[in-house]
């Protein structure tokens, strides 16, 4: 059995990730450190998990019980607590926050980006820490991809996506407050969303010319999980063409499908799936990506992840429903 350990274990993606641990065929959940929540039930906070788990948090880390630790902690706050608290080096990491995502220059990490559908070959041969991607991030490089792979964005990029309130996470807000956000929606970081880098890092990696704008429109929506990414770009291929060259990119991936039908929300809402659609339009290609924020978007890559790093199969633990109604 993997024994694995969480760090910051009290908010969503923390409790999505207990979930899938829990249930997962080849993992003991160890430990789960949350220093406000220590001695207190797992369940006091999740309760979703009640009679499935009767552990409690701890303030400690017991390493010699731990092979994969995951970080659920805010970002800034992983590098911190990995420079103050020294990892043996045959414990594999996984972070789900932002503090490793982007390539150092100077070698001062050495974290593979944890996008599967990108980067599946260095978690199979022997990579030990990742960097799990951002929600937005994810759904937006699935929907350009194959473009980038095959060198075809020669446009600016526009996107304008819309998530759930537990995107903002557990921690209560002024724009998380039910009666603000119920029945509304505003936009905020215009242009200068916190995933662009990495959106931006994974185009020029696999596109080397590439040196368009990618101009980014996030949105706050009424509803509680899932993101809807609506991208378009000027393209010269047809839709066929197009459309092959999507299904060959992600026909081998375990979670990344291409549909005729416009996707909902609901196609992939509790699951680990992506789903994408497109359509060209008076020579604009439209791409729509649908995923989970909390899963696909987060606790559900880090386990899918996880499985790559110790040799599992890529859907083990992750053959979730969707919830349709």
């Amino acid at each position: 059995m993997i024994r694995a350990g969480i760090i910051g274990g009290a908010g969503y993606t923390a409790g999505e990730l207990l979930r899938l641990l829990i249930n997962h065929p080849d993992v003991e959940v160890a430990w789960v450190h949350s220093t406000s929540n220590a001695g207190n039930l797992v369940t006091d906070i999740h309760q979703g998990l009640i009679g499935e788990t009767n552990l409690r948090f701890c303030d400690t880390t017991p390493w010699e019980e731990t092979d994969v630790v995951f970080f659920c902690t805010p970002h800034g706050q992983s590098r911190t607590f990995i420079k103050e608290n020294p990892i043996p080096e045959d414990i594999k990491i996984v972070d789900l926050s932002n503090d490793f995502r982007l390539k150092s220059s100077d070698d001062e990490h050495d974290f593979v980006y944890g996008l599967p559908e990108m980067n599946r070959k260095p978690m199979v041969r022997g990579a030990k820490h990742v960097a799990n991607p951002g929600c937005f991030a994810t759904a937006i490089q699935l929907a350009l991809l194959p473009l980038a792979k095959n060198h075809l964005i020669k446009s600016d990029i526009h996107v304008t996506a819309i998530t759930g309130s537990t995107g903002a996470g557990v921690k209560p807000s002024a724009t998380s407050h039910y009666s603000w956000r119920n029945d509304n929606v505003s936009i905020y970081k215009p242009f200068r969303h916190q995933h662009l880098g990495e959106i931006m890092q994974t185009m020029r990696e696999l596109q080397p010319d590439f040196d368009a704008e990618i101009n980014f429109v996030p949105v706050r929506g009424c509803f509680s999980r899932g993101i809807m990414a609506i991208v378009y770009l000027d393209i010269d291929e047809d839709i066929e063409t197009i459309r092959q060259m999507y299904e060959e990119a992600y026909s081998d991936h375990s979670f990344t499908f291409v549909t005729d039908k416009q996707p909902d929300l609901k196609d992939v809402v509790n699951t680990n799936k992506c789903v994408i659609h497109l359509e060209k339009v008076d020579g604009k290609l439209l791409i729509t990506s649908v995923i989970d924020n909390l899963l696909k978007g987060a606790s559900g890559t880090a386990v899918h992840n996880m499985n790559l790093l110790f040799g599992l199969s890529e859907r083990t633990g992750l053959n979730l429903k969707s919830s349709a109604f």
